[in-house]
């Protein structure tokens, strides 16, 4: 008999989800869908506020990344006055911002989807999760722990807390560093370098060992975004925007205050999330991708040593040609941690990390500021709209879950499809679907940020015969 299989909620991530999974009378999937529910308002209540206010209120977007908000806001700000920063303030904010691309990645692997490649898809819920991982391998769980926790005290040394940064000001940053503290950081680092190595170690050994789960786990063709250097080199704070398609070939090279010409907003009455995609190829076929697996198929190169010999591995994995698989999120976002401590490190080091030439003021205020940046999740877009006081009046942000919104609706279908056995269910075929959002690591507090008239429909169904009677549609 046909049956609809709902999990809920999706576990291990950042935010509420739920997956809904359609059952033929043979067992068979048929659909399934990656629903987003949340539903939250920043673009619509920051009407009204004061330009320079928005770095403050725009991190309480979320818990996890507020770093990235913050950033991105603030660059949006410069942009509004246009302001020139100086480079301390620049190579300071670039260390908070690695600061946290270190806790994101390195809390993501190890404690949300590090359970499932430790004990496997199948094993016991009870122990696959950060305190089966403590009880199994406690050095391997305190080394995670040390790792979101270095990340965490380079924000703080910043910012003088670790979540919900005030620090980034409209031209610059309101604090130096200190030759204790930056001491203090650098006394670490080594450690942390060593720690990711181990963790890019596991993983490698897992894709290894699981070679045919990886091939078949999620591969989607697609295009992939994210920012580069002047080079082609993998940029987490600044650069171009550089879109490719399926097959690696160069479709935009682009600044990013300019994304209105290039991306759209699709939108499905099953989520309050919105599916962007590349004007040019309309949609769905501009579909593409961002994050840790977006930003390696970008790039060319790493510009730090240890990252850049674990890329060149990354690169070869498909001939040099884009990796599809989802699961190689995973190998691709430790390459990234590894190269965000490299930076780290080369930013303590570099002497203006302590000037106190901080700040650049103008008394401009022009009428719109973008900022753009690579948030752990992927590209981050921050555009206001002011007023001649600099009031906002319109804002609006694409968050990187969102860039990646058909990827995971596409993925969870196809493996729902490959694993699901609606006469046979276990729980391990629905936590492999599960898994499929974990890859993406995706942040739902960040991307349902807007409010505002949303597509609704609304059915009337009988409960004797399930035929609907009634429907209201919203568009």
């Amino acid at each position: 008999m046909a049956q609809k299989i709902t999990i809920q909620p999706v576990t291990r991530i950042e935010g509420h989800a739920r997956i809904t999974i359609y059952v033929n009378d043979d067992g068979k999937v048929d659909r399934a869908y990656f629903h987003v529910d949340q539903f939250r308002g920043f673009e619509k209540f920051s009407e009204g506020r004061m330009y320079y206010e928005m770095p403050i209120i725009t991190p309480r977007i979320c818990g996890i990344c507020p770093v990235s908000h913050h950033l991105a806001s603030a660059k949006a700000c410069d942009a509004i006055i246009s302001a020139d920063i100086p480079r301390p303030a620049k190579l300071l904010r670039e260390l908070m911002h690695m600061g946290q691309v270190i806790q994101s990645h390195s809390m993501h692997f190890f404690e949300l989807a590090g359970p499932d490649l430790i004990f496997g898809w199948d094993a016991d819920p009870k122990i696959r999760n950060v305190v089966g991982i403590v009880e199994a391998n406690p050095e391997l769980a305190l080394k995670a722990v040390k790792l979101r926790k270095f990340g965490q005290e380079i924000i703080a040394k910043l910012a003088g807390r670790r979540i919900h940064p005030n620090y980034a000001v409209p031209g610059g940053v309101n604090n130096t560093l200190s030759v204790k503290d930056r001491d203090e950081l650098l006394s670490e680092i080594d450690t942390m370098i060593s720690y990711i190595q181990e963790g890019i170690s596991l993983a490698k050994d897992w894709i290894e060992k699981n070679k045919e789960t990886v091939e078949e786990f999620g591969v989607l063709s697609t295009g992939y975004m994210g920012l580069v250097t002047d080079e082609g080199g993998l940029e987490l704070y600044d650069g171009k925007v550089k879109l490719i398609d399926k097959d690696g070939n160069l479709l935009e090279l682009f600044d990013g205050s300019k994304y209105l010409d290039y991306i759209g907003e699709h939108v499905e009455d099953w989520s309050y999330l919105k599916f962007p995609f590349y004007k040019k190829l309309g949609w769905p076929n501009g579909v593409y991708r961002v994050g840790p697996l977006g930003r390696l198929n970008v790039a060319e190169k790493i510009d730090t040593p240890l990252a850049q010999e674990e890329f060149k591995n990354f690169k070869s994995l498909n001939g040099g040609k884009p990796v599809e698989g989802s699961l190689y999120y995973h190998y691709a976002r430790l390459i990234e941690d590894l190269f965000a401590a490299e930076r780290a490190k080369e930013l303590l080091l570099d002497p203006d990390i302590l000037s106190d030439d901080i700040l650049a003021t103008t008394g401009k205020i022009l009428p719109e500021g973008v900022g753009v940046i690579e948030a752990p999740r992927g590209t981050l877009i921050h555009h206001y709209w002011v007023d001649d006081k600099g009031t906002i009046v319109k804002a609006n942000l694409i968050v990187a879950t969102g860039h990646n919104n058909w990827a995971m609706s596409k993925g969870v279908e196809e493996v729902a499809k490959r694993y699901v056995d609606g006469k046979n269910l276990t729980e391990g075929m629905l936590n492999r679907v599960e898994g499929l959002i974990r890859c993406y690591d995706p942040c739902l507090s960040c991307s349902t940020h807007a409010v505002g008239k949303m597509p609704m429909v609304i059915d009337i169904v009988s409960s004797s015969t399930g035929e609907v009677i009634g429907s209201v549609k919203r568009d």
